[in-house]
């Protein structure tokens, strides 16, 4: 199925498509898929919107420009961050948010910048934080007219920092957001697409790849596992004469335990009476 198809029947036929929190649950995750099977692919429960921005948060004429470079942007298994290929007609690609390289910024205004190159390498980060405290911010690239300002006097050899990115926002299909990751490190083509969803490959012990949503796989669902704890009371009634195993009074006990429960905020729990063979929850303990 689609990914949202597959979603869809995991939520009507068990609680949701796998989500996947850590190394254990990747592990059974991968015990769960039978290892004859054919795709080399499953889908997961995880999801991210692909939504490229501007440090500046510039939305006008040119906001959408995206010169990318050819099979660019890729991801990569965690390219947040974009980079300009002066050796390629200053063409775009992602890369990833923490290595160190030389970085464009930009003084004036949003309609008329100027734009200034920096020779220190920087994170994206603390380039985007350096842009702010001493101009005005990285880089944005509205048109052809600004990739051939850079061309002109960006250094040779030189890859800059622009300020297009994307925000990490992985979430998993049942709301939880998304914190540990096992992403594969390759190649994987994003092109225009405005989501992506989340397959772990089989061959490669589970390793997670980002794939165009509307790609029919098979897929994982998930249940939650539940734990039994039998617990033993002892009732002492007020009343000597009253029928601890008396349906009625059974009913109201549970309902005061359970009451209790949700005043210490306790959910998900659910309570019921453990019979004796006889059929009986309550026996009298005998005086010593």
């Amino acid at each position: 199925m689609t990914w949202t198809e597959a979603q869809t029947y995991c939520r009507e036929t068990y609680t949701d498509l796998a989500t996947v929190e850590n190394i254990e649950e990747m592990k059974q995750l991968l015990s769960t898929v039978p290892s004859l099977l054919d795709e080399h692919f499953v889908w997961i429960g995880l999801y991210s919107k692909i939504e490229w921005k501007w440090s500046d948060g510039y939305t006008e004429s040119g906001a959408d420009y995206r010169n990318w470079q050819s099979v660019e942007p890729d991801f990569f298994g965690g390219q947040f961050c974009v980079l300009m290929n002066v050796f390629n007609s200053g063409t775009l690609f992602d890369y990833f948010c923490s290595v160190r390289c030389n970085f464009i910024c930009y003084t004036g205004t949003q309609q008329d910048p100027e734009f200034v190159f920096v020779n220190e390498r920087m994170s994206w980060s603390n380039a985007q934080k350096h842009c702010r405290e001493n101009f005005i911010d990285l880089a944005t690239v509205r048109n052809i007219n600004d990739t051939e300002k850079f061309l002109s006097w960006v250094p040779e050899g030189i890859w800059p920092w622009i300020g297009l990115y994307r925000d990490p926002d992985f979430n998993w299909s049942n709301g939880s957001p998304s914190t540990y990751t096992y992403w594969k490190r390759s190649p994987t083509p994003l092109g225009s697409m405005s989501a992506a969803c989340g397959a772990a490959e089989m061959p490669t012990s589970g390793k997670w790849i980002l794939s165009d949503c509307e790609t029919k796989l098979p897929f994982v669902c998930y249940i939650p596992t539940s734990k039994q704890q039998v617990m033993k009371l002892r009732m002492k009634p007020e009343d000597s004469t009253v029928d601890l195993n008396d349906p009625a009074v059974k009913a109201d006990i549970m309902k005061k335990l359970q009451d209790r429960l949700k005043e210490k905020g306790l959910s998900g729990v659910t309570l019921k009476w453990k019979e004796q063979p006889d059929g009986k929850v309550f026996h009298k303990e005998e005086k010593r």
